[in-house]
C-alpha cells in the first residue's frame, strides 16, 4: 500500500494542514488509514508544502491569477451572450481571411446577384467562420437550382458551383402559365422571353404526362412541326392544336395507329391543309371532319345552288 508523504512542519506544535477537511499530516497519510488517488497526490503535496511554508509562490502570481480569472469571466460572459463567433469573425477577417473573391459557375438562368445575396457577405465576412453548408442550402432553394456546392479556398476565396434544372415545356392550367421540367415539376412562372419556344401543354394532368406524349409526336416530324399545343382532355386523352387552327382529337388508346392514318390522308389528299376546324379520330371505323363556319357556309350555299340548278334543268321527253 502506498501512502502520500509530506514534508515535516518547521515548528513543533504548529497546526497541521488539511485538504478538504482531511489532515495532510505525514503521520496521518502514512498510517495506512487513507490513500489519495494518484491524480491528487501531486496537488496535495504542493498544498502541504505551501501550508508548511516550505514553498514560496513566484512574485506577481496573485496578479496573474486575478487577470486569468477576470479574462475567463469576460470570455464566459461573451460565450453566454453569443458574441464569440462575431468576435472571431472580426479578428480573423482583419488578419487577411476576409472573403475577397467569389467564383460562380454553372448558372444560366440564375443571376449571380441572386447567388451573392444567398451567400450573405458583408465585406468583412471571415472565411474561417463562414458556414459553407448553410450557404449551400440557401442557394439550393433558388427556383432554377437543382444542385449547389460551396467551397472555401483559403485565404480569401469562395467557389460556388450549381447545376440548374432543365426546362422542358410550358404548362397552361387555367389562366396560369409556368415552365416545367420533364418530370412535370414547376420551375418558375412563365413571364415571356426565349422560353416561349418550348412546347405548350394545356390542361390538368398535362404536366405529368407531357414527356411521353410529346416524345411520341416528335417521332412524326411532319406532324410535330405543325403542332402549336398539346391539350390534355379530362386527364384521359390528348388533342393536338395545329398552327393553322385545326384540332386533332386523338382516341384514348391506339394513338399511334390513328396518327399514322391521319398522316396517310394528309399525304394523299392534303387533309391538314384544307379549310377544316377539326379532325376526330376517336372512332375506330370512321373519321369525322368538322368544317370551319366559313367553309360550312360556303358549302351550304354551293349545295343550295346545285339543287336550284337541278330544278331548272328541263326533263327528258318520253
Amino acid at each position: 500500500m502506498f501512502a502520500l508523504k509530506t514534508g515535516q512542519s518547521g515548528k513543533a506544535g504548529a497546526p497541521r494542514p488539511a485538504f478538504f477537511g482531511l489532515s495532510l499530516a505525514p503521520e496521518f497519510l502514512s498510517s495506512g488509514r487513507f490513500v489519495l488517488p494518484r491524480w491528487l497526490r501531486r496537488p496535495a503535496r504542493l498544498i502541504s508544502r505551501l501550508c508548511d511554508g516550505e514553498y514560496t509562490p513566484p512574485r506577481h502570481v496573485g496578479l496573474v491569477a486575478t487577470a486569468v480569472f477576470l479574462s475567463s469571466s469576460v470570455l464566459y460572459g461573451a460565450w453566454l451572450g453569443g458574441q464569440i463567433p462575431a468576435a472571431a469573425q472580426a479578428v480573423t477577417a482583419r488578419f487577411g481571411f476576409a472573403v475577397d473573391q467569389v467564383r460562380v459557375s454553372g448558372n444560366k438562368e440564375t443571376s449571380e446577384i441572386d447567388i451573392l445575396e444567398q451567400l450573405d457577405l458583408d465585406g468583412w465576412t471571415s472565411l474561417i467562420g463562414f458556414d459553407a453548408d448553410a450557404a449551400r442550402q440557401r442557394i439550393a432553394a433558388l427556383p432554377w437550382v437543382k444542385v449547389a456546392s460551396v467551397r472555401k479556398i483559403y485565404p480569401d476565396e469562395l467557389e460556388v458551383r450549381i447545376e440548374e434544372r432543365e426546362p422542358f415545356a410550358l404548362w397552361q392550367h387555367g389562366s396560369q402559365l409556368a415552365i416545367i421540367e420533364r418530370s412535370g415539376n414547376v420551375i418558375v412562372p412563365f413571364d415571356g422571353g426565349r422560353h416561349g419556344l418550348l412546347p405548350l401543354v394545356i390542361g390538368y394532368g398535362a404536366a405529368e404526362g407531357a414527356e411521353g406524349f410529346v416524345g411520341r409526336i416528335r417521332q412524326h416530324p411532319e406532324l410535330a412541326s405543325r403542332v402549336k399545343g398539346f391539350i390534355r382532355v379530362a386527364e384521359r386523352r390528348w388533342d393536338l392544336r395545329l398552327e393553322n387552327g385545326i384540332t386533332i382529337r386523338l382516341p384514348e388508346t391506339g394513338e399511334d395507329a390513328a396518327i399514322a392514318e391521319l398522316l396517310k390522308l394528309d399525304r394523299e389528299d392534303g387533309l391538314l391543309s384544307r379549310d377544316i376546324a377539326a379532325v376526330d379520330l376517336r372512332l375506330e371505323d370512321r373519321l369525322v371532319i368538322r368544317l370551319t363556319s366559313e367553309a360550312l357556309e360556303r358549302r351550304t350555299t354551293l349545295l343550295a345552288e346545285q339543287a336550284k340548278a337541278a330544278k331548272k334543268k328541263p326533263g327528258k321527253s318520253i
